[in-house]
């Protein structure tokens, strides 16, 4: 059956010029980096809510990680927080993530969970603070160094809740001083992720409120700083999929937090709410990896993947399977569109034509052909089927209760 669907998916995709050999190859090669904090307990400014077999330590955390990598097989890095994930030694962790077949991936600070950091981190009046901030980031740095991470991922919960608050023009300098201390540390093969929020948890001003700030910062630091772009950090109705062509074009785009919302930074399984988005985003990227422009092509190959969820209701592991599934689902339509179509469409200027010509893609079940790739990469073509009947979910359940949490 599987066999017969697949030869019908390929009839029809022939027939419109879609290379599927070419279209498997780049699904072969995608990457999506789980978040070790998403495998752990969370919940809302309400409450936590707490799982049976959730991980007690950063190294149960990597367990369940692998799991889905084993499962889907494109999902190879975990990305850690600190001091989230803080360890002894960090050689133990990479070692034991590496047994699992698994890596360390990006490092993310943590500069919003102390209470020196009330009225801002890396912006806050007092020196002293800052200066501590300032050493978190080096401490960074040295850890992925250690674990051979080339991603430091950077997002900042500072800003201020009333007009009058504090200084905004001081507090901008303020975060680039300490940034460039950080930038000044990293190795030549290292990346500085900025991330952005244009609200939550400070709600008059926030000091990286949109990707232009981000993107400014970047560009004040150097070429390895690029912005990383939260799929759920934006206002409603805002083009992410425009400001991805933007950094692309820029070559400044470093990096993704896939997750979905409805109303603000819900960070709830990708595409829950608006698989069309991520498709468009994923769209524009592929557009940009066939860019007569060298620099463009290797920004659009080079993003850091890279999911940002809290699962506060649904099983850690099963959600985090559905996330990636999702991710590779999509991005599977929008390598089926047509780009030779969508140009000549747009060359003139036919809008109906180059709508249907991006539409079209979208709207193909591309379920046979991900089977297919799934069984040529060794993994289950059921990847959700095959995690409930490994028996896994049953065997953590033994940890018990009051595992790790954010």
């Amino acid at each position: 059956m599987l066999d017969q669907q697949y030869a019908l998916f390929e009839a029809q995709q022939n027939q419109r010029g879609i290379d599927l050999e070419t279209v498997k190859t780049k699904l072969k090669a995608l990457k999506i980096e789980t978040p070790s904090w998403g495998y752990g307990d969370s919940g809302t400014r309400f409450k936590v809510f707490q799982q049976e077999g959730v991980p007690r330590d950063p190294f149960e955390k990597f367990e369940d990680a692998a799991q889905v990598h084993r499962f889907t097989g494109i999902a190879p890095s975990v990305a850690v927080h600190i001091p989230w994930d803080k360890v002894e030694d960090y050689s133990q962790l990479k070692r034991h993530a590496a047994d699992l077949g698994v890596s360390i991936g990006a490092v993310n600070p943590n500069l919003f969970q102390d209470d020196d950091y009330k009225f801002g981190s890396v912006t806050n009046a007092d020196p002293h603070i800052r200066r501590k901030a300032t050493e978190h980031l080096l401490e960074c740095v040295d850890i992925a160094r250690e674990v051979d991470s080339k991603l430091l991922s950077l997002w900042f919960a500072d800003g201020t809740n009333y007009p009058g608050q504090a200084n905004f023009r001081h507090r901008k300098h303020w975060m680039q001083e300490c940034l460039t201390d950080m930038y000044q540390a990293l190795d030549e093969d290292m990346r500085m992720l900025i991330e952005y929020k244009f609200f939550e948890p400070a709600f008059y001003h926030t000091d990286l409120a949109d990707w232009g700030m981000s993107y400014n910062m970047a560009l004040k630091l150097g070429p390895q700083a690029e912005v990383l772009v939260d799929t759920g950090h934006h206002p409603q109705g805002t083009n992410i999929e425009h400001i991805v062509a933007y950094l692309l074009d820029e070559k400044r785009l470093g990096g993704f937090h896939f997750n979905s919302r409805k109303y603000a930074d819900d960070d709830l399984i990708v595409a829950a709410h608006d698989p069309y988005e991520i498709f468009l985003i994923l769209y524009q990227i592929i557009e940009a990896e066939n860019d007569a422009d060298p620099e463009v092509a290797q920004t659009a190959q080079h993003i850091a993947y890279m999911l940002d969820q809290c699962h506060n209701l649904e099983p850690k592991i099963p959600a985090m399977i559905r996330s990636i599934l999702n991710v590779q689902t999509l991005y599977a339509k929008a390598l089926l569109v047509n780009l030779d179509e969508v140009r000549d469409a747009q060359a003139k200027q036919d809008v109906l034509a180059a709508e249907q010509a991006v539409r079209q893609a979208f709207e193909f079940d591309v379920l046979p052909l991900l089977q297919v790739v799934r069984e040529e990469m060794g993994v289950p073509v059921d990847p959700m089927k095959a995690y409930q009947e490994s028996g896994h979910a049953n065997a953590i359940l033994s940890r018990g209760k009051g595992g790790a949490s954010w």
